[in-house]
């Protein structure tokens, strides 16, 4: 058994990510910072659905009693469904790494994360974004990252990454940012009425700080031994229509897109799409404009 491990300073402590030990028919990483550890396993499908035009994209995270090292009581002894954090924490893995997949990718891709242990002071949110990222980098999976995730607070006026969760009520600024080398992928957060250049300033120290993190991915890669990529499928565009679509619409499409009232705005999309069959599609097929 080879194990592979990167270690750096992230935050208040160390960070650690690790393959080659666990879930070894996956590509799998587990982050550690403090006693808190996160398994993130990534697999594809060898055979693309042709039924399909989006990205099967499947994101899971789980915190089960057993990482608090906790027995769950009452009646039932088994844990249910995903509990609110779950669900909105693979919300939260899913929108910064779903965007770097190739368009025209069919296969089924999942990811899974593991909470192994947790020490009740670093918060296993981030760590599951940065496994995500790295399992995805070390396979052969096609993926533009890495990326990294982390939380930035401003406690007693200073900028803190991944504050201990204790700490967080003393914070008027709490947000979690993605990035990636060249940019900023995803902000969500909130904050106690700081002001924009506050917000920004937060932003960019979270990226400046993630850096490292991304360096990190891609040594562990090197490492490890780094996989060939899948061939993508090339996803070949009618130019033609493209540029007949943009001509009939553009002009209404960008006043459509400001207008404040959210019902108003969609009653224009409805009508800017009428648009596009009477101006393309009947053009061409009359019958078929009978049927739209």
């Amino acid at each position: 058994m080879v194990v592979h491990q990167v270690k750096i300073p992230f935050g208040s402590g160390e960070l650690t990510l690790e393959t080659g030990k666990l879930a070894k028919q996956a590509n799998s990483v587990v982050v550690r910072q403090g006693d808190t550890m996160v398994l993130v396993t990534a697999v594809a499908s060898k055979d693309a659905r042709e039924d399909i035009d989006f990205l099967p994209l499947t994101v899971d995270y789980f915190e089960k009693a057993f990482s608090a090292g906790k027995i769950p009581g009452g009646f039932f002894k088994r844990e249910g469904r995903p509990t609110e954090k779950e669900v909105l924490t693979s919300r939260l893995i899913d929108r910064p790494i779903r965007p770097l997949f190739p368009e025209g990718w069919n296969s089924e891709i999942q990811v899974v994360a593991n909470v192994l242990s947790a020490d009740l002071l670093n918060d296993p949110q981030t760590l599951a974004i940065i496994g995500a990222s790295a399992a995805l980098t070390i396979s052969e999976i096609p993926f533009d990252g890495p990326i990294a995730g982390c939380r930035v607070s401003r406690i007693d006026g200073k900028l803190v990454i991944n504050a201990a969760p204790t700490e967080l009520y003393r914070s008027d600024l709490d947000i979690v940012v993605a990035a990636s080398r060249e940019a900023v992928v995803m902000v969500e957060g909130g904050a106690s009425e700081v002001s924009e250049v506050d917000v920004v300033e937060a932003i960019m120290f979270a990226f400046e700080s993630l850096q490292p993190v991304i360096a990190a991915q891609l040594a562990l890669r090197d490492k490890a031994g780094a996989k060939t990529k899948r061939a993508a499928p090339v996803l070949v565009v009618d130019e033609e229509l493209v540029a007949r679509v943009k001509s009939a619409v553009s002009d209404n499409l960008n006043k459509a897109i400001r207008v404040p009232n959210k019902t108003e705005r969609y009653e224009g999309y409805s009508a800017l799409k009428k648009q596009v069959v009477d101006a393309l599609v009947v053009a061409d097929d009359p019958e078929a404009g009978k049927k739209a």
